[in-house]
């Protein structure tokens, strides 16, 4: 019998205006004042954690139940369609007077992607959208986005430990995802140390990305690397011993057992607790913690031809990760089908686009799948 898995949080539609350019170095070269930038067909669907890794998860064959909240809008409409397209819309919320989350994903070719964001109904998601019946039998509740969803990181981030400890109280191992913080936001000037250090006893794997990482727990060091890497990849002008595994390490002394950080383009790093304390880790999803104990393992990413966008690779990433530990497979493993999906996604336009199962990745690791240099 499949594990059955929750895949809440942070739902929107994301609309990706196909432009026709040749690669740049900066915004500024294309997106000029006054100017009119030719594009072609519009990439509409679904986005944000629930739509990305919850479906990916259920395309890779696990039994996952999506809930997110939307307003009874156009724009929920067409997320109700396109998640109900793949059979997954019943765990959706719709509240009148609501409007339903939007992103405007400007890929422009040689540069990380740009995203003009509306929250919507996100902001008012609380732990009372959840019930117990739910979170009945449930294996693995993933939750996505917090830093996007006002009611989670306000007040200390109270709300979101609350939905934690109800899903841990339940029996269900927890993972946690963020996403990157504008800091001109109201979520830019929390103080996320602060939550983490509430949330993270309850987290037994956790899946950020350096950058957001580096932005909450070590500000100075991110506005330098920022500095350093300019318009370039933010991931890239880092150090894996000196940058990412001391951050690593706090988030475990913080509480969380599993970690794995996305490393944007140079790969993904995982590093766990002992024997210990991951045996604390519900049995639900079957983890055999010999084998995991104590692991530190830098993957990099695989090569890809041609990069179209890179819209919902670390979420694809992540289901992968999910889906290859749930399915009884060891640490190296389940980095190498994370990065192998990681880089499948970004030859497609959408986050759904490029998936493969984990079988489909197997061959083409198998087969000697090129990694980067470096």
């Amino acid at each position: 019998m499949k594990k059955k898995v929750i895949a809440a949080g942070h739902i929107c539609i994301d609309i990706t205006p196909t432009i026709v350019s040749r690669e740049v170095d900066k915004i500024q070269d294309i997106m000029i004042p006054g100017s009119l930038v030719n594009v072609k067909d519009a990439d509409i669907h679904t986005g944000g954690s629930v739509a990305n890794t919850g479906l990916a998860m259920k395309l890779l064959g696990n039994d996952v139940a999506l809930l997110g909240k939307i307003g009874n809008d156009a724009f929920g409409d067409m997320v109700y369609s396109i998640v109900d397209s793949y059979g997954g819309a019943d765990g959706l919320i719709r509240k009148d007077g609501e409007s339903t989350s939007y992103s405007v994903v400007l890929a422009v070719p040689g540069i990380d992607r740009i995203f003009l964001h509306n929250p919507g109904a996100n902001d008012t998601f609380s732990a009372d959208d959840i019930s117990s019946e739910m979170l009945e039998g449930t294996a693995l509740f993933h939750f996505g986005y917090p830093t996007l969803m006002k009611k989670m990181y306000e007040n200390n981030g109270n709300e979101l430990v609350r939905l934690f400890r109800i899903v841990k109280e339940c029996g269900a191992a927890t993972s946690l995802d963020l996403a990157a913080i504008n800091p001109d936001s109201d979520a830019g000037r929390i103080n996320w140390e602060i939550i983490l250090e509430k949330v993270l006893p309850y987290t037994d794997i956790f899946v950020p990305s350096i950058e957001e990482l580096m932005f909450m727990l070590d500000r100075e060091k991110f506005d330098e690397s920022r500095r350093k890497a300019g318009v370039g990849d933010f991931c890239e002008v880092l150090d894996i011993e000196k940058d990412i595994i001391p951050i690593a390490d706090r988030c475990k002394q913080m509480g969380a057992k599993i970690v794995l950080i996305k490393c944007g383009v140079p790969g993904m790093y995982l590093s766990t607790r002992g024997k210990e304390e991951l045996s604390r880790l519900p049995d639900s999803i079957g983890l055999d913690t010999g084998a995991w104990e104590d692991i530190s393992i830098f993957e990099k990413s695989y090569m890809v031809d041609k990069v179209i966008s890179g819209t919902g690779a670390g979420d694809t990433s992540i289901a992968a990760f999910l889906t290859a530990i749930l399915s009884g497979y060891g640490p190296e493993d389940c980095m190498h089908f994370a990065t192998a999906e990681g880089a499948s996604c970004v030859t497609a336009y959408d986050a759904l686009g490029g998936i493969r199962t984990l079988d489909e990745l197997k061959v083409m690791i198998d087969s000697g799948w090129e990694k980067m240099k470096g």
